[in-house]
């Protein structure tokens, strides 16, 4: 049995509840502005660092039911995705699902909790379905997870960092 085989076999017995994370910050903003942030899609490229050209198809609210498209890049490649939002509870959560909530392969989660005079924002990522297209072995999975749980605490201090700056233009943030 060749190790390509051997690997496949593997892939069929994986679980892709295992891959999965959350990672959160505190941010300098009310649950309701962080949740208008967040929930405004076309924004992300503010703070993520992987994805770029997000926009609700035309007409469509960041309300539950409704999709978006975003272009992503990572190891040199880029990708179009399709999303469906699955939850917009505004000022709590917001939760979106790549590839619908049908058949979806990843669920993007946001929380936002008050804490003082802001808010903790927990965002967590969790792998549905198995697809070769994100891999085929655990350790690609893994990668995957961990490539995407570094995404997601960069996303996080940027999102603090940005909010910081629009409410104190003219300060500094401080490193989180």
């Amino acid at each position: 049995m060749s190790t390509a085989t051997r690997e496949h076999d593997l892939f069929e017995t994986l679980n892709a509840a295992d891959f999965a994370f959350t990672r959160r910050t505190w941010v300098d903003a009310v649950p309701a502005r962080v949740y208008d942030l967040v929930s405004d899609v076309s924004a992300i490229h503010r703070w993520s660092p992987n994805a770029t050209d997000v926009a609700l198809d035309q007409d469509a609210r960041p309300r539950v039911g409704a999709w978006f498209s975003g272009r992503n890049h990572r190891d040199g490649k880029q990708w179009t995705t399709r999303s469906q939002i699955t939850q917009a509870n505004p000022g709590t959560a917001f939760t979106f699902i790549v590839g619908g909530a049908e058949d979806g392969i990843v669920r993007w989660s946001w929380t936002f909790h008050p804490q003082g005079r802001g808010t903790v924002v927990q965002q967590s990522w969790q792998l549905l379905r198995l697809d070769p297209v994100l891999g085929t072995t655990r350790s690609d999975l893994d990668k995957l997870r961990d490539y995407m749980a570094d995404s997601a605490e960069t996303t996080l201090a940027s999102l603090a960092q940005w909010i910081a700056v629009e409410r104190h233009p003219h300060t500094t943030p401080r490193s989180q």
